[in-house]
């Protein structure tokens, strides 16, 4: 082994060990199930609140006795043909007591959208919008009980359904196949490449960076620790990985054997076929995860540099922001050219480095060609290269050295100012003699 990789592997084991050996690396792995919660909680409060705004809308019919029934069955069986979501109807009995059709329209405590009342062969339609589909709805209730008074009842209808024979898969399911890869990659590296942008800030604090500086190369220390950071991410992938299978298996213990076994396995390969990327199975999973571990390192390395540069907490927060925002257009970038495999945009979205990535792994959803795949992990990792390349000399030229950072230009003007300031003054006193 070569002293450089004998030096990387260190700087690498010395940081997992760092990060995994603590209390709070617990914490971290579990870091998912607080925010499940969380989501989990407003998902449950933002379904109750659209559940209790679809109960609060309603259509009324106020109707005679005779036409409660036919008008309730000819609701159940228009209301699935209605391309649009129609309010629930409410019927109620016309009487001497009937309030009026305006009044109802006012009651407080749901939302009205329409009340038709009068005779059906002309009835009496009161909107809350002039031209509403809840009004058009109330005449097609009113019409279909006229027309099944006039010619009886309406034999049901029987169709007869045939499935074609080879469908073949699904453009739409692999573009969703895509944008699921663009999504779960941009999270995890978003989420576990963060870490490394406080690194290099904490050890130069401490002095260590400079000891570590004397003892091996800067490029052996910079890959040692993002091999060191890709590891702790790995081990946090394996982790849920695990939990996931353990979680598939007990469910799949609890299924009927008998429910399964009624299952035909035509069936299954359909659904096989239907679910299926355009690259397969095994060739998207693997290139997926290449492809986070290259997004990892390049994202890694540019928080790297930016740590590098940074020497407190604040100076990092106010760097990380702008590459976390620019990755979140990244990430934007990916999911348009997942929606739209073959254009000018996705192909921008496959060159460009940051999302190259993610946009390559969109594409094995749906593209079949799998010798392109090679030429992108090449060109990521010449990128990979550089962004370490350039991060390690701005460490020398502007930490080690003292100057070519922006503090060093910094201290440079705020020199200069004052030398400045008095030329000018010098010059002013010229021009008055």
């Amino acid at each position: 082994m070569t002293p450089f990789l004998k030096n990387m592997l260190v700087i690498a084991r010395r940081d997992f060990l760092a990060i995994v050996a603590t209390p709070t690396f617990l914490l971290f792995l579990l870091a998912p199930l607080f925010m499940v919660g969380m989501g989990l909680a407003g998902g449950m409060g933002a379904s109750q609140l659209a559940d209790s705004a679809r109960g609060a809308g309603r259509i009324v019919a106020v109707v005679g006795a005779d036409d409660v029934e036919a008008l309730r069955a000819a609701d159940a069986r228009l209301r699935a043909s209605v391309a649009r979501r129609v309010p629930v109807l409410e019927v109620r009995i016309a009487g001497p007591a009937t309030t009026d059709p305006i009044a109802i329209a006012r009651e407080k405590g749901s939302d009205t959208y329409a009340v038709l009342s009068g005779p059906l062969a002309a009835p009496r339609i009161i909107e809350r919008e002039a031209d509403s589909n809840a009004g058009h709805y109330l005449a097609l209730l009113a019409d279909d009980v006229l027309r099944s008074k006039a010619a009886g009842p309406l034999p049901p209808v029987a169709p007869k359904f045939e499935a074609l024979s080879s469908g073949g898969t699904s453009i739409a399911l692999q573009q969703s196949l895509g944008f699921g890869a663009v999504f779960i990659i941009f999270l995890l590296t978003l989420l576990l490449a963060g870490q490394t942008v406080s690194s290099l800030a904490e050890e130069k604090g401490n002095k260590v960076i400079e000891i570590l500086a004397a003892a091996v190369p800067l490029e052996s220390v910079f890959l040692g620790k993002l091999l060191g950071f890709l590891g702790v991410a790995v081990l946090f992938i394996a982790f849920w990985l695990a939990m996931a299978l353990v979680g598939g298996l007990i469910a799949a213990l609890q299924i009927d054997p008998a429910a399964l076994a009624s299952v035909q396995s035509a069936s299954k390969a359909t659904a096989a076929l239907a679910a299926a990327p355009a690259t397969g199975w095994p060739f998207f999973l693997g290139i997926g995860f290449v492809y986070f571990i290259l997004s990892f390192l390049l994202l890694g390395a540019v928080f790297l540099g930016v740590g590098a540069q940074a020497a407190t907490v604040r100076e990092i927060q106010m760097l990380s922001l702008p590459i976390t925002i620019f990755q979140v257009g990244m990430f934007s970038l990916s999911t348009a050219a997942a929606s739209a495999p073959g254009s000018s945009l996705s192909t921008i979205a496959q060159i460009f480095p940051l999302s190259s990535p993610l946009a390559m792994a969109a594409r094995a959803a749906t593209d079949d060609s799998k010798a392109v795949h090679l030429l992108a992990l090449g060109w990521q990792a010449i990128w990979v290269a550089l962004v370490i390349f350039l991060s390690v000399r701005l460490f020398r030229a502007g930490v080690l050295s003292g100057g070519g950072s922006w503090k060093f230009w910094r201290r440079s003007g705020r020199a200069a100012a004052p030398a400045a300031t008095a030329a000018a003054a010098t010059a002013q006193a010229a021009d008055r003699h």
